[in-house]
């Protein structure tokens, strides 16, 4: 039996709390789903086919900073603000979000709500899978849009840029937790991205984003999630960082460390797609 935890409309919501709460009307659901190159996948294809009664597309690509070379990059907050309000998300609204695969990219987009300071916002836990897997009603209808003002306020604690956490690995005050592949962390493996180097940050920890779900997608409960943390060797003493190959899963891993109550925790945007890319910047191999 898969033991999953309450119900928390800041964090994790369940697929029997958005059945119950579907036709609230300050409720905003968005599916963003985004996937490797290697899925195979089409995420808007997949949307328009089939999702949620009610929900919009959240494009992580395109809500992104463009001017940076480096992929979906949080976007500037006016930016956010605009792309927010022409899909009809605002203030008082609670905002759910899911994916496509379970949970792999809606964390990604807590995340940055959460960066841009509103915290009434959700992942689905276990995501359309689990949704549909349990019969609840999908349609191929989108959305009826209106306008809503948004006011947003950055969480500059919530991001790390590259000279950030250059310093942090020196100085060894926070713990940086890796959620990609084991045999990415170690080097054994080739990145997806050509033309980076195979490695980790020196003095990060793995912490493979699989590690924190069960075989249908759902989070593991909180003592669960402790758990997994320690077994990797990760101080939850000091404040964190976390990291993957584009910012994406590292979201997970920040969900997570919120679910068990750690708040001091930060992500770095540019992830191993940055880091891997510059040659005078250390890297590590083998396990932690």
């Amino acid at each position: 039996m898969t033991v999953t935890a309450p119900d928390d409309p800041k964090t994790l919501v369940s697929t029997g709390w958005l059945a119950a709460h579907l036709k609230d009307p300050d409720l905003r659901i968005f599916d963003a789903s985004w996937y490797l190159p290697d899925m195979g996948r089409n995420a808007l294809a997949e949307y328009q086919k089939a999702h949620i009664p009610r929900s919009r597309f959240f494009d992580i690509d395109d809500i992104s900073d463009h001017r940076s070379e480096l992929p979906h990059m949080a976007p500037p907050v006016e930016k956010f603000m605009s792309r927010m309000r022409a899909l009809g998300v605002g203030d008082g609204h609670q905002v759910v979000v899911y994916d496509g695969a379970g949970m792999f990219s809606a964390a990604r987009v807590w995340w940055l709500f959460r960066l841009m300071g509103k915290t009434d916002v959700a992942v689905l836990d276990g995501g359309l899978p689990k949704w549909l897997a349990e019969g609840h009603a999908v349609t191929d209808t989108p959305p009826i849009i209106r306008d809503r003002h948004m006011t947003v306020t950055r969480q500059n604690q919530m991001v790390c840029d590259v000279t950030e956490v250059a310093r942090a690995a020196k100085l060894g005050d926070h713990s940086i937790i890796d959620a990609r592949a084991p045999e990415r962390f170690k080097g054994d493996a080739p990145e997806p991205r050509e033309g980076l180097r195979a490695g980790h940050i020196p003095g990060s920890r793995s912490v493979y984003y699989k590690d924190l779900l069960h075989d249908d997608g759902t989070m593991k409960p909180p003592s669960a999630l402790r758990t997994v943390f320690h077994d990797a060797g990760v101080d939850l003493k000091k404040p964190a960082i976390t990291t993957c190959g584009s910012g994406v899963t590292a979201a997970i891993l920040s969900l997570a460390l919120e679910r068990i109550g750690k708040t001091d925790h930060a992500l770095y945007d540019g992830s191993w797609s940055e880091w891997g890319m510059y040659a005078d910047l250390p890297i590590a191999t083998g396990a932690a």
